[in-house]
């Protein structure tokens, strides 16, 4: 199992000595790879009263920029968005983004992809709210053009490019795409074209079927399940080591192939409190050792 971190994204402050800090010791200390949210706009509460999402209070770097800052500062981290609110944005520019990424850091990049829940942000970039989900899956078709071929022909339903592609492609052709998550539309989704999925919960009895479900997707599909990744989330700013083993151990039966640590929500202040938590849950479950 492939342990990497989340970027405390809304915790964390706008130092760039501090990210680069952040990168390198997550890095030193044996972790495989960095995750960060995505959002562009966050809600003026103001306006919205009874609003429940982030704020503008709850701030976030722009992902592609900041992978590419820790490529530039890590040498084998891979990179992952966490997930990337595709229906929001422009197909081609995602792919030429993602693509340059790659390049830059030698490969690292896995483009983890999403619809969203927050019609804000929608509409702050003029992309329709209500189809998101069925156009996600023509993006992701595009996408994977894109980052094969030199020239590329794609007539859609919404998405057309024709006699036109991306250079530089990126070095992983295609780069992967994974898949956050919990309609049962989305667990079809990754059984059908996924790479993987985001399943950020216990490894409960529901998690258990819905694992079992996306398997059954992937068999009607064609598609061999193994080849399907699985990556949930532990917050280790919280709980005991044995706790954290048991939720790794469980995972771990349900087939999970990498595993994310979070600290965020813990009511830590500085980038220094997030690190010591990702310290002693790496000496508790021995990463970097294998």
């Amino acid at each position: 199992m492939r342990i990497g971190v989340t970027f405390p994204q809304i915790e964390f402050g706008n130092d760039p000595g501090a990210v680069r800090n952040y990168a390198q010791t997550v890095e030193g200390l044996g972790y495989r790879h960095f995750l960060a949210y995505d959002h562009v706009l966050s809600a003026d509460v103001s306006s919205r009263p009874g609003w429940t999402g982030y704020t503008l209070d709850d701030p976030f770097h722009e992902v592609f920029v900041l992978l590419g800052f820790v490529a530039g500062v890590t040498t084998t981290l891979e990179l992952v968005t966490g997930v990337l609110i595709l229906p929001q944005r422009q197909t081609a520019l995602v792919a030429k983004q993602a693509a340059e990424v790659d390049v830059l850091s030698g490969g690292r990049l896995r483009l983890g992809v999403g619809v969203g829940w927050n019609a804000v942000e929608y509409d702050g970039l003029g992309k329709p709210f209500g189809d998101r989900g069925v156009r996600s899956e023509e993006q992701i078709a595009l996408l994977r053009a894109l980052f094969t071929e030199a020239s590329v022909n794609f007539e859609g339903r919404w998405e057309q490019v024709v006699g036109a592609g991306i250079n530089p492609l990126p070095v992983q052709r295609p780069i992967p795409i994974w898949i956050g998550g919990y309609a049962e539309a989305t667990l079809r989704r990754v059984g059908r074209l996924g790479d993987g999925w985001f399943p950020w919960r216990e490894p409960d009895d529901a998690m258990r079927e819905a694992v079992a479900r996306l398997r059954g997707y992937a068999t009607e599909a064609g598609r061999d399940p193994d080849s399907i990744g699985l990556e949930p989330q532990l917050n280790v700013g919280r709980g005991d080591p044995e706790t954290w083993r048991a939720f790794v151990a469980g995972w771990h039966t349900l087939g999970a192939s990498h595993l994310c640590l979070s600290t965020m929500g813990n009511g830590f202040s500085t980038p220094d409190e997030h690190l010591a938590a990702l310290t002693r849950a790496a000496e508790a479950l021995g990463v970097g050792q294998t």
